[in-house]
């Protein structure tokens, strides 16, 4: 679609140009070229709010910043078609790559262990918990009533 907007753009005053000739010539052209003149400016705006909405599109796919008691918290989005993996924070990402890793149920202290959380603090072990919590109500893991966390099938 950039190629597309490009090559319109550069082309329209172009051509609006050479519509301003074949506008000025005698008989029945000026009429068409009215025609043509206000189709291209019906197909740029057009091209314009489809350009918007897909920026919107695309920037609505990604996590966004919200405020949890007054503190900037990054959300986590859904497990749903069309948001991957990608479009989540750097660390839940490697929890992710760390839980598939095991090949099998995993603790929260093996997570930490790969992805190098100082395991033998607790107060360093619970946010690595609460994060592979979120990710559980995410959808995007598995916990196991024993405590033991797996990926989504």
């Amino acid at each position: 679609m950039g190629a597309l907007t490009t090559s319109c753009f550069e082309s329209c005053p172009a051509r609006r140009a050479e519509l301003d000739g074949i506008e000025k010539q005698p008989a029945d052209r000026p009429a068409e070229v009215r025609v043509e003149r206000d189709e291209l400016a019906v197909a740029k705006r057009v091209l314009e709010r489809m350009t918007g909405q897909l920026a919107e599109e695309r920037s609505s796919a990604r996590p966004m910043p919200g405020q949890v008691g007054g503190r900037a918290v990054m959300l986590i989005p859904h497990r749903e078609p069309g948001v991957e993996e990608d479009a989540l924070p750097w660390d839940h990402q490697r929890i992710i790559a760390a839980v598939r890793q095991a090949a099998g149920l995993v603790m929260a202290r093996e997570v930490g262990e790969v992805v190098g959380v100082d395991v033998s603090v607790k107060a360093k072990l619970e946010p690595l918990r609460s994060k592979l919590i979120k990710l559980v109500d995410r959808g995007r893991l598995r916990k196991l009533p024993d405590g033991r966390f797996t990926t989504r099938l």
